[in-house]
């Protein structure tokens, strides 16, 4: 249904500065102490820019810079832009995990939305749980929204060959374990693998998240292929800012782009760039708070038709500077073909189709067609058993094809500071057939869901030439990160889900293509060992931590709290003027009237 376009006098910022009252009055004072006059702002949109920039987070390092070139486009397209700083989640930093706090994130983005005079947003985000945290409060507060995706670094450089964040990282420190490289040869690695702003080069999570955004509509054509040091980045920030403004005047929400066919859309995006686990559990949190019921056996019905197209690390050989220049997401995009619905709309106000009629392909190993994929099908895959009746996910493309079909002894590990204190211990029962299973790494029992999923290989194992084991646990692992690594069991060891009733020496069956993954012990085996399980201490006593953990649902339901969720899964009903209304009161704070 076409929508009348907004007046000054409906825009939600009325509310604040149209008024001629006194609350009214303080709004515009308070604004002309700042510096501005009421041309500044009377009768414009106000735009609010969530900015996830700080020093200690090197993915966004550029975005002081990128939130002036927002506001300039802002300024010129009629509209008054209003910076706020968010919380930001630095993947290198940040300790247990940043999973821990997106959720914070996701908060802090729909209560800054409702509490503050925006109209629209610019949502500033791009190391990996920053998308999608600033979505999932974008979604449930559905006022108009733009991503700016932050962009990939450049490439790095050792000894004349191409390094990529976290997969060589991984490479090379099992090759100084297992002696083949010096320090020296490590210091060079270490200096020369990030060398600009910017989020991972490789195909992690932070380059899956912003793929699958503009996939499902919510980014300008192209934005998120484009490298942060590119000035063209800078010129799609501010186009990024002149857009928003006539969103709002349009009225284009979240949930007029967001629907079922943009998350299939979406999903198919990250399976054909062979995309990170991670980006699972993120798609399911975001199309629950759209209010559809996206659960991974959705991803896995897509992953069985999907080829990967994208020759790009982990899977692969390229990185994202080089898939930009064979044409970036566009081109991508355009090879899937008949696999997108291309007639879902985006933030531009024009179909998907139309966004990526004219790209053109121009590296075909990079970027390769339906008749050449790097992997004809299954780039992810959903495995169910008892060890997994909610479901547990792994990343065939990167995973050693002999081990796809595998079963070994257990050789299990409490926690994460088991694991660290005896991996590397000579007299440690392990041989390459063993399956090594972490547990207590999950949502709660980490807390937070780590990246802890890539179990290091024993060191005895490493200088014996073993790259690759099958690898069990409930937690996550880096999107840059590869191997037989079996990740997200559901329910989690802690809450008392099967992986915390595994004992050393018990057979684990991995069956990826049968979908397919078992604890080899009977059903009475399995209930005598769940009667004498007995639940851990809470991580959290107090603050956002006992909050977590009290609210937070496990990784086969997005790791959302419940209370941030739909009331009773209902889909999104817009309020032009207050945003999304799912209770007794308006997104501004002031009651609904029914």
């Amino acid at each position: 249904m076409k929508k009348t376009r907004k007046t000054p006098e409906t825009l939600r910022s009325w509310r604040w500065y149209g008024a001629q009252d006194l609350r009214a009055f303080g709004h515009r004072s308070r604004t002309a102490q700042m510096g501005y006059t009421r041309s500044d702002y009377a009768g414009k949109p106000v735009i609010a820019i969530i900015n996830t920039w700080s020093d200690i987070n090197p993915c966004h390092s550029h975005f002081r810079q990128r939130a002036e070139e927002v506001k300039r486009g802002i300024w010129q397209a009629g509209g008054f832009p209003v910076e706020m700083p968010a919380m930001s989640l630095s993947e290198p930093f940040q300790k247990p995990t940043t999973m821990l706090y997106r959720n914070l994130l996701a908060m802090e983005t729909e209560e800054l939305l409702r509490s503050y005079p925006a109209d629209g947003v610019v949502l500033m985000g791009g190391c990996d749980k920053t998308t999608p945290a600033l979505l999932m409060g974008a979604i449930s507060m559905n006022l108009p929204a733009i991503f700016m995706p932050a962009g990939p670094m450049l490439r790095g450089d050792y000894k004349g060959q191409p390094l990529g964040s976290g997969s060589d990282t991984w490479k090379y420190w099992a090759e100084l374990r297992a002696g083949n490289i010096s320090e020296a040869d490590w210091q060079d690695v270490e200096d020369g693998i990030a060398r600009s702003p910017g989020h991972c080069m490789t195909m992690g999570t932070a380059s899956t998240m912003t793929s699958t955004v503009e996939a499902m509509g919510l980014t300008l054509p192209g934005a998120s292929s484009i490298p942060a040091p590119d000035s063209r980045h800078a010129q799609m920030a501010a186009l990024t800012g002149k857009r928003i403004v006539e969103m709002v005047w349009e009225d284009l929400l979240p949930s007029d782009i967001l629907t079922p066919a943009s998350y299939d859309n979406g999903v198919t995006t990250a399976l054909a760039l062979s995309g990170s686990t991670n980006a699972i559990v993120h798609m399911v949190a975001l199309a629950r708070r759209s209010g559809f019921d996206f659960g991974i056996d959705r991803y896995d019905e897509l992953a069985q038709r999907t080829p990967v197209l994208a020759n790009i690390r982990p899977s692969g050989k390229y990185l994202m500077e080089d898939f930009f220049y064979a044409g970036g997401l566009r081109a991508l995009l355009r090879q899937l073909g008949d696999l997108l619905d291309t007639a879902q709309l985006t933030v531009n106000g024009r179909p998907l189709g139309e966004n990526i009629a004219a790209a053109e392909v121009w590296n075909a190993d990079v970027i390769r067609s339906r008749a050449n994929p790097l992997v004809a099908s299954d780039g992810l895959a959903v495995l169910r058993g008892n060890l997994a009746p909610d479901g547990a996910v792994i990343k065939p493309p990167a995973a050693a094809p002999e081990l796809l079909v595998h079963t070994g002894r257990a050789v299990v590990f409490e926690d994460y500071n088991d694991m660290a204190a005896r991996i590397d211990d000579p007299a440690l029962e392990v041989d390459a057939t063993s399956v090594l299973v972490l547990r207590n790494a999950g949502p709660q029992g980490a807390p937070g869901m780590p990246e802890w999923g890539q179990l290091p290989i024993p060191k005895k194992l490493l200088e014996a030439g073993v790259r690759d084991m099958v690898r069990l646990s409930d937690a996550r692992m880096s999107g840059t990160s590869y191997g037989a690594c079996v990740l997200h069991i559901a329910p989690e060891s802690a809450v008392g889900g099967p992986l915390a009733l595994v004992r050393n020496g018990d057979l684990i069956a991995l069956d990826v293509p049968a979908r397919t993954l078992e604890l080899v012990i009977s059903d009475a085996e399995m209930d005598r060992r769940r009667a004498a399980w007995v639940p851990p201490a809470p991580k959290f006593e107090r603050g956002y931590g006992a909050l977590y953990l009290k609210h937070v649902s496990q990784a086969d339901k997005g790791c959302d709290f419940d209370f941030l969720e739909p009331v009773g899964a209902a889909p999104i009903v817009a309020d032009s003027t207050a945003g999304a209304t799912r209770g007794a009161v308006a997104r501004d704070g002031e009651p609904e009237i029914h």
